[in-house]
């Protein structure tokens, strides 16, 4: 089992101070028809869990399981004071079921994993050595996967490129989900759609910083994998939004503003061209420039649609951070000098 190292004197926000670094430890775990492991990955969490001598929980959110997933889990509650079970009415996606454990996350550090057993939890200790040297997020690295070369690992690779790339963070896997996170990280973040994959990056808006720490990845023990080929698609429009929030989240003007000027610019040199030709050269425009005259016509409609956009979104950004009295900054430390002084009153 990998030791702990001590952590650092310097208190950082989310760093407690005690010789461990946190108080409590958060496992949250989205199933989906995850029946023929769920036994197997307790016994194992639990064992190892129990030697780290921190209080932890677990919270298994079951996301609208059809097999008898949630009755396995609503037992083993009643044996185990650390576990708790959070029942989705409908199935909303790993990224919500991920989203509904957090929210109901008590530890000063949350760790998410799957259901499936391919992520070892015997993997969670290295993960919490990157937390205790003072990291916001310990990412897993699946370093040796074991998925189809084919339909997986490729599709895979170019995704994470992409998707370092467009976020600027440095990760050679973006798409596990076996991550260690401070609490404090998470509740800057709001998950939607399938974002839980870009945690990391959407932290970093905000100054966190990244650590990778290789893990084991094993072959799925039983039932068939809820991923396939057709995600990657969902994976590209993903990395398109995370680019945009992560560039332009707070100032859209400079994104639309961009395209509407070089619109507006082209689409009027065009016109400018074409009234030139029209009043000088008597020209029938319609007849021998139609076409031209229809693309300068839809490039300045488009240019000033975009300026629009942009202006429409500046305001929006205006009333989501003052309306709900958020930040677009965040604070680590702050650090006074001490006041120092002697008690009961002047010298003698």
């Amino acid at each position: 089992m990998v030791k702990h190292p001590a952590c650092h004197t310097t208190q950082l926000i989310g760093v407690l101070p005690d010789t461990l670094g946190f108080r409590m430890l958060s496992i949250v775990i989205p199933i989906h028809n995850e029946e023929p492991s769920i036994l197997r990955l307790y016994d194992r969490l639990t064992a190892v869990l129990e030697p780290l001598r921190r209080a932890y929980e677990i919270l298994f959110v079951d996301d609208a399981s059809t097999d008898r997933s949630f009755e396995l889990l609503a037992n083993l509650v009643e044996t185990d004071g650390h576990l708790k079970v959070i029942r989705l009415r409908r199935n909303f996606g790993q990224s919500a079921a991920l989203s509904a454990g957090f929210h109901e996350a008590k530890g000063d550090v949350v760790i998410a994993m799957d259901g499936d057993l391919q992520h070892a939890p015997e993997d969670i200790p290295a993960l919490l050595a990157k937390i205790d040297e003072g990291y916001d997020i310990a990412s897993g690295w699946r370093k040796e996967r074991v998925d189809n070369p084919l339909t997986r690992k490729i599709p895979s690779r170019i995704a994470n490129w992409l998707m370092a790339k467009a976020s600027g963070i440095d990760l050679r896997d973006f798409g596990t989900t076996f991550k260690a996170y401070r609490a404090e990280v998470l509740k800057d973040v709001n998950l939607y759609g399938e974002l839980h994959r870009f945690i990391p990056a959407l932290a970093s808006f905000y100054g966190a910083r990244v650590a990778e720490v290789p893990i084991h990845n094993t072959a799925r023990a039983a039932g068939d994998s809820h991923y396939g080929i057709g995600r990657t698609f969902r994976v590209m429009f993903d990395i398109l939004t995370i680019k945009f929030l992560l560039k332009y989240f707070t100032r859209p003007m400079h994104f639309f503003g961009l395209l509407g000027l070089a619109g507006t610019g082209l689409g009027g040199l065009i016109m400018v061209w074409l009234a030139f030709h029209k009043l000088i050269g008597h020209e029938l425009i319609m007849v021998e420039h139609g076409p031209l005259m229809i693309a300068g016509g839809l490039l300045l409609l488009g240019g000033l649609m975009m300026f629009s956009t942009g202006l429409i979104g500046e305001m929006m950004m205006r009333t989501y951070f003052e309306s709900q009295g958020r930040r677009i900054y965040a604070v680590r430390e702050i650090v006074t000098r001490k006041q120092r002084g002697v008690a009961g009153g002047a010298r003698g």
